[in-house]
């Protein structure tokens, strides 16, 4: 966990100790000076221009500069608004199923941005993953640099965003907390990105300056969120930062300062030139003699030095440097806990192990009632059978919690990738479901409960029968028994056939409801048994099919003629 110290601080020092920053800021430099008369002129509307600069020996550099060149007192209240993610088509493949209507990007950003969209089309034809590209941008036109960015990495096969590096020098926040979180479910791509602030401008700060400076302290959702890391950089040193709240907390203070310095010279516009060189000049050195009593904790430690490092606590009296560091610690504590990779070998081999059980429980359960009912029934008579049955219970559960997280991190994926992601589980998701799930509907039924479909089951089997449905998957005609019954649902409507088996001995009323259901139960069985969809374990003697219905033909009578019933009189044993 002493990372973030080593990381943070090492990683501002290699940056500015490297020439990408000032490679960067030249490239802009230059921009600048060619559209120096449009940049000069604050009557003009917005608008971005850029500019490809080659270099064999480094790669090529694209900067992007907004025009007039943007410093606070150009910024209007209108400024501040989102444009929701039905609007920016372009960038759909940030959405994905659980967050499709809450990814939002600055309005002002999008439309300089769709400004140039087609001659940028051109421009990512062009680009080839084997080529080193540094992307950056000022002010409004880093936020475009980003957009850019992300539209040229999605393109990408995955190991092409090594060659990709987006820097932006004091650019406004580019998205909501949609936009974050969808970013954050994409590590690879958010690792292209580093954002420069200066102290001393407030522009970075503008969008969350005013309307969420309360809630930036908060755990609650903000309107604006960063994504990426952040160098920040002062008189008293630099450094980097990742977690987003915690961002967003030096941000705001950062914004304050400025804003309070800058009062009265709100048209300046920051050189971020002249800060580079003026920091690159400076080696930051702590000691942990320097720490207060009350950081105890390495982790702490490191982000106490980390905020140290950046001027934090000379830019307001009030703050309370440790206990801000405390805080910030235990957030990326816990962003850490939260990143921990479900697709981990170890945690595949164990759903592996667990799944080589289960097949293992269902070929020994084939002598008696079949795995469901022997499952539901379950009685432990001796040490093996308490042992089996514990070890059952265990694999069952492991499954479930892999395949709950598995879901839900693949549902977060953007949906290119998820799309892919899911292709390449389906196979393994809905080998899972048909084993697993009816254990789930034995345990639910044995508690006495009922409609398992409605009121029991787990989202999760409701999202992977859809990844199925979604994935147009061919149907073919089957010429012998499925060793798993297809529909993971059938031990459910088999129990509801039971309860309803009941209900013909009830009232007119109940009789009356028990029949409609009892009729397309036998329609939705037979069709089943035509397309071979279900398993021989469900004719096994004991099996609560086989019950359900010694006990439904007793009560319709010999009289009572449908499909399943001569299938059942005639021959079911033969079922291939």
């Amino acid at each position: 966990m002493v990372s973030l110290y080593n990381t943070g601080l090492e990683l501002a020092n290699l940056l500015l100790g490297s020439d990408l920053l000032n490679q960067s800021w030249e490239a802009i430099s230059k921009l600048q000076k060619q559209n120096l008369t449009l940049l000069e002129d604050p009557s003009l509307p917005f608008s971005v221009k850029y500019q490809i600069y080659e270099n064999p020996s480094k790669g090529s550099v694209i900067a992007f500069v907004s025009s007039p060149n943007c410093a606070v007192n150009h910024l209007q209240q209108e400024f501040r608004e989102l444009v929701s993610s039905d609007q920016i088509t372009s960038f759909d493949f940030l959405r994905t199923r659980s967050n499709s209507s809450s990814i939002s990007i600055h309005k002002a950003a999008f439309t300089l941005f769709a400004s140039l969209e087609n001659e940028l089309s051109l421009l990512k034809q062009q680009f080839t993953s084997s080529q080193p590209l540094i992307v950056t941008g000022h002010s409004l036109g880093g936020s475009v640099a980003s957009l850019f960015t992300l539209w040229l990495l999605e393109s990408l096969p995955r190991y092409g965003a090594q060659q990709i590096l987006c820097i932006t020098f004091g650019s406004p926040l580019l998205g909501n907390n949609g936009f974050q979180k969808a970013m954050s479910g994409h590590p690879a791509w958010s690792s292209c990105f580093l954002h420069v602030v200066s102290d001393k401008d407030p522009v970075p700060g503008f969008l969350i300056s005013d309307h969420n400076a309360s809630a930036a302290t908060l755990t609650t959702p903000t309107w604006y969120m960063p994504f990426g890391t952040y160098l920040f950089g002062s008189e008293s040193g630099f450094s980097c930062f990742e977690e987003p709240q915690s961002i967003l907390e030096l941000m705001i203070m950062s914004s304050r300062c400025a804003e309070s310095e800058n009062l009265h010279n709100r048209s300046q516009v920051i050189d971020y030139g002249h800060i580079l060189e003026q920091l690159k000049n400076k080696a930051i050195c702590r000691g942990i003699s320097e720490l207060p009593d009350s950081i105890r904790d390495p982790f702490q430690a490191g982000t106490y030095l980390l905020l140290e490092a950046t001027g934090v606590g000379k830019l307001q009296e009030n703050v309370n440097l440790s206990y801000l560091a405390m805080n910030i610690a235990k957030r990326a504590e816990v962003q850490a806990k939260h990143k921990q990779n479900v697709f981990d070998p170890f945690k595949i081999s164990v759903t592996k192990k667990s799944l080589t059980y289960l097949e293992w429980y269902i070929k020994n359960s084939l002598e008696e009632a079949g795995y469901y009912d022997k499952y539901k029934t379950r009685r432990s008579r001796s040490r093996d059978e308490i042992e089996s049955t514990e070890n059952l219970i265990k694999h069952h559960r492991t499954l479930k919690f892999f395949w709950k997280r598995t879901v839900t991190e693949v549902e977060n994926l953007p949906w290119k990738e998820g799309k892919i992601r899911r292709k390449r589980l389906l196979y393994a998701a809905t080998n899972y479901r048909r084993m697993v799930e009816p254990l789930d509907i034995a345990e639910y039924y044995g508690r006495g409960k009922k409609d398992y479909v409605l009121h029991g089951r787990s989202e999760h089997y409701k999202l992977l029968e859809k990844w199925l449905a979604g994935e147009n998957t061919q149907t073919y005609q089957r010429s012998q028994a499925s060793s798993l019954t297809v529909d993971s649902c059938f031990w459910a409507y088999v129990e509801e056939a039971v309860i309803s088996c009941q209900g013909l001995k009830g009232s007119p009323q109940d009789q009356e409801s028990a029949r409609e259901i009892l009729i397309k139960f036998e329609q939705y069985v037979m069709d089943m048994i035509s397309n071979f969809l279900v398993s021989r374990e469900i004719f096994l003697p004991q099996s609560s099919f086989m019950l359900w219905w010694n006990e439904y033909s007793k009560v319709v009578g010999n009289s009572y003629t449908s499909p399943l019933t001569n299938f059942m009189n005639g021959g079911f044993r033969s079922y291939a």
